[in-house]
């Protein structure tokens, strides 16, 4: 059978898209046909660590195992992570090569497309149906030349598209509408259908605007999906600082702390946090008073010596000596763990001005960016309470010192990270420390109760 391939793309950021390409991939799988997810192009400082020992946005490593497979660097060719305000890491099929800032990213977008469009290929040799997600909206007019996320490649490649909107941010109807004629004629031609997610209410009440919106479009409305209350699926990028699982009030809790760090990635490591009901969860941000805590926990960074800075003008330095000096506990992950050292060196300004900052100091030990990426899936044991760990690493930072000769993690194939004499101070490279690993039993529960939602 020729391989299928259909596109979902969305008429902005969180419309829905990933959510619908897991759900097709997982209802797909179970009719027996092969299935692969794709998304060509990617802007996320969250992502996972793949069997092929590369780098994937998070949403199309869940959508892998939605599709029983196991993430490969062809499911998300180019990767883009933000480490400024105007300027991002560039990694192609899985590996970091270089930075770069949006103008002259667009010069690079040939030897982009080129990458996008191989990987597209060998995925289509191997699938009967590839399922595409495209990236924020093909209606942004600014971004349309040399296009690789949205239209551009569902043009390239000759595939029909389907566009879903959230009708929870108010307005479906205009977002439909509007999208769709901010495309061109041809683009137009291969969009098939819409989908509205996140409805609640009666249905009855939404007819009138479904007729309006097919006889207006001459484009069928494909699917209503409901607001799924209790649906937890890993963020790509944006960081939801509510607290899912209120802390029981009748019992103990802990206190947990994590500073919203300008560039903080990776911060699904605190997602089993905010479901847990004996757990006080509190990110904290910008010019906001920092709480009193049992453990503070800092997270990782896409530019740690920005970050750094960015810490001890919001007043954290001081916050975290009194918080030890009160007995407090502290925990650094990854970029988090690095400033835990006596210095943080960027020789090469891989991610800003080449330089050294000092680091907090808490743990002897000085860390050195490089230009190669540490990436792994890890399993073993913590050295507190010899709980089993379950994770991964993603970083360019290679770390030595004394203080690793006291490892916080004993994982099956080295040691990893510091812990402190006094065991008050714990840093890793270990994403995942706060519970089971996203992609494993967590995500796959996920998706199968998913694909038995009506």
């Amino acid at each position: 059978m020729a391989t299928r391939t259909l596109m979902v793309q969305g008429t902005a950021s969180n419309a829905g898209k990933s959510l619908l390409v897991v759900a097709l991939c997982r209802w797909l799988v179970q009719q027996g046909i092969r299935v692969t997810p794709f998304k060509p192009q990617n802007m996320a400082l969250n992502s996972a660590v793949t069997a092929d020992g590369g780098e994937i946005g998070r949403a199309q490593a869940l959508q892998a195992v939605a599709a029983r497979l196991e993430p490969q660097v062809d499911m998300n060719p180019v990767l883009l992570k933000p480490n400024t305000d105007i300027g991002a890491q560039v990694i192609i099929r899985g590996h970091a090569v270089g930075n770069t800032d949006a103008r002259h990213y667009r010069e690079y977008k040939p030897i982009a497309r080129e990458a996008v469009l191989e990987a597209y290929g060998r995925l289509a040799a191997r699938f009967d149906v590839v399922l595409v997600e495209g990236a924020g909206s093909p209606a942004e007019v600014n971004l349309r030349t040399g296009d690789i996320a949205n239209m551009g490649f569902a043009e390239a490649v000759d595939c029909p598209m389907i566009l879903i909107a959230d009708i929870n941010l108010g307005g479906v109807f205009a977002q439909l509408y509007g999208t769709l004629a901010l495309l061109s004629e041809s683009e137009r031609a291969r969009t098939r259908g819409f989908v509205i997610n996140r409805f609640r209410g009666d249905i009855a009440l939404l007819r009138s605007g479904l007729d309006w919106l097919e006889e207006n479009t001459r484009r069928p409305v494909l699917g209503i999906l409901p607001y799924l209350h209790g649906l937890r699926l890993d963020a790509e990028d944006s960081l939801t600082r509510r607290q899912e699982v209120a802390p029981a009030a009748d019992t103990e809790h802990l206190r947990v702390v994590v500073p919203v760090l300008p560039r903080i990635s990776n911060h699904t490591d605190f997602d089993p946090l905010a479901r847990h009901p004996q757990v006080d969860l509190c990110f904290v941000g910008h010019g906001e008073a920092i709480p009193p805590a049992d453990l503070i926990v800092l997270p990782g960074s896409k530019n740690v010596r920005s970050d750094l800075a960015w810490l001890r003008e919001q007043g954290w330095e001081a916050a975290l000596h009194r918080h030890l000096r009160y007995s407090g506990k502290l925990i650094g992950i990854c970029g988090g763990f690095q400033m835990l050292g006596r210095q943080v060196h960027d020789p090469r300004g891989l991610e800003g001005e080449p330089g050294s900052t000092p680091g907090f100091g808490w743990l002897a030990l000085e860390t050195r960016l490089e230009p190669e990426k540490q990436l792994r899936n890890v399993r073993g044991r913590l050295a507190l309470g010899d709980a089993m760990v379950n994770g991964y690493e993603i970083h360019a930072g290679v770390t030595r010192g004394s203080a690793l000769a006291r490892p916080a993690v004993r994982l099956d194939t080295h040691h990893d990270g510091a812990l402190s004499r006094d065991d008050q101070v714990l840093g890793t490279y270990v994403h995942g420390l706060c519970g089971p690993a996203a992609l494993g039993g967590t995500a796959a529960a996920a998706t199968d109760g998913l694909s038995r939602r009506p």
